[in-house]
């Protein structure tokens, strides 16, 4: 749809006091534009009107408060990761790009915290901490950044040990709707003082602000860490054993399940030799004596479930590949289906019910007849059905569609939720009110509506305003 002549003309003049306050650092390239108007995922491409490529908080603030001035559509960006539409620029609008913003600007070692800019990725601070003895747990696979971590309420692979971005943001700056910055929270690790608006931005996906600064609690690497593969003989024993791992108190750091479809997918990608088995894999972190005992725990538990194969990797560099592997998948399954996109899916649900419900899902794909394999951060109830979909069969989509209602509903009906990790975004907003009811939604909105009365600041994400 055409926009209307007069809104164009002050996009137009919003541009132009945008290039006086940054310079070359605003682009209108087509090419840049289409980068800023998509994710990972299916979902078609939305761009903005321009991109501003900040450098510091104050920058932030100002081309909020340019465009609070003309109730434009602001959306921030940070590496392109997202599965759920989260930078789809719906109106139009200023993308706000914060790769820039990668500066670590404080390590308080004695503390175990550190602050960074927005921009840096977690690859990059587990590089910038290496020689600290210290290292950030949470990775969900892609080097994202900590600000679109946040801003997701991201997880991963670790989580089942170290938590969520939930548990391991202690405070944050944020740029409001109109141009304020506030800080959230202190370095101390209680408080009592006050509404916890912290963890209201946490995850929030810059519907009420944008995330600029991060403070994040730090750990100690392990002594120990070992990691393993664990072929299973179908997809039900390698989760019940997970489900008795967890039970058990175990506290392995990663338990990840990967399905037959993308260990074949992984093996043709990765150049992997991987036996075309539904696996687990898995993580253990600690002292040598400790790590010992994790591991013939869970090899007995993994054993009483059929499981055969196990196949170590000690040293770091034979680690790294086993879990660059495991985090290729995604590519894995593009690669099996050239041209296609991924419909990730992205339930979780209490762990007693993980077997039943990843069970019933495996048998609800192969109705369905779709390339749709299952992986997941297992060890806290939380895994996905990537269908692989041409984007242009419009049969296909449909069918992914189904499966991914059905998926939600059945999560639900256990106690469960539409989303472990990934968001809500314009992909999940279908599935909110089923999950939270009205009530629940309504009081979103009046939050949403009181932070950002213009609605401005990534609308159409969330909720349905």
């Amino acid at each position: 749809m055409n926009q209307p002549a007069a809104n164009v003309t002050g996009r137009e003049n919003l541009i132009a006091q945008l290039r006086e306050l940054l310079g070359e650092r605003v682009s209108t390239s087509a090419s840049v534009l289409e980068q800023h108007g998509r994710g990972e995922s299916w979902h078609p491409s939305q761009p903005p009107d321009a991109v501003c490529f900040a450098r510091s908080t104050d920058e932030v603030a100002a081309i909020v408060r340019l465009c609070a001035a003309s109730a434009t559509p602001i959306v921030a960006y940070g590496t392109g990761t997202s599965l759920e539409g989260q930078v789809q620029a719906v109106n139009g609008g200023i993308c706000i790009d914060l790769s820039q913003m990668d500066e670590v600007l404080e390590v308080n070692a004695e503390d175990l915290d550190c602050r960074v800019q927005a921009g840096v990725t977690r690859r990059a601070l587990n590089r910038y901490l290496r020689d600290t003895g210290l290292f950030f747990p949470v990775d969900p696979g892609a080097d994202t950044s900590i600000g679109g971590m946040t801003a997701t309420r991201a997880s991963g692979t670790n989580a089942v040990r170290y938590g969520t971005m939930r548990e391991n943001v202690l405070g944050l700056t944020v740029v409001t709707a109109s141009g304020e910055v506030i800080r959230t929270g202190t370095r101390a690790r209680k408080s009592a003082a006050g509404y916890d608006l912290t963890r209201l931005f946490v995850g929030s996906e810059g519907t009420l602000g944008i995330i600029t600064e991060v403070c994040l609690r730090l750990y100690g690497l392990a002594e120990t860490i070992s990691a393993a593969i664990v072929n299973f003989p179908d997809i039900r024993s390698a989760a019940e054993a997970t489900m008795q791992t967890i039970q058990l108190g175990i506290p392995v750091a990663r338990i990840e399940l990967v399905e037959t479809g993308y260990i074949e997918a992984i093996n043709a990608y990765s150049k992997t030799d991987y036996p075309e088995l539904d696996t687990l894999f898995l993580e253990f972190h600690g002292t040598p004596d400790a790590v010992a005992e994790q591991v013939r725990l869970v090899e007995e538990i993994s054993r009483d479930f059929g499981a055969t194969g196990f196949r170590w990797a000690e040293r770091e560099e034979d680690r790294q590949r086993l879990w660059r592997a495991r985090h290729d998948a995604y590519y894995a399954g593009l690669a099996v289906r050239p041209g296609s996109r991924g419909y990730v899916t992205d339930v979780c649900v209490p762990i007693s019910r993980l077997a039943e419900c990843i069970a019933e899902t495996q048998a609800d794909v192969a109705a369905a007849g779709v390339f749709a394999p299952i992986i997941g951060h297992v060890g806290d109830g939380n895994f996905h059905a990537t269908i692989f979909i041409d984007p242009d069969d419009e049969a296909e989509f449909e069918k992914a569609l189904g499966l991914d209602k059905r998926m939600v509903e059945r999560a639900l009906a256990m106690g469960g939720t539409c989303t472990g990790e990934h968001g809500i975004g314009i992909g999940k907003l279908k599935h909110m009110r089923r999950e939270h009811g009205d009530g629940a939604v309504e009081l979103m909105r009046t939050i949403k509506q009181a932070l950002d009365p213009q609605n401005i600041m990534n609308p159409g994400k969330v909720i349905d305003c």
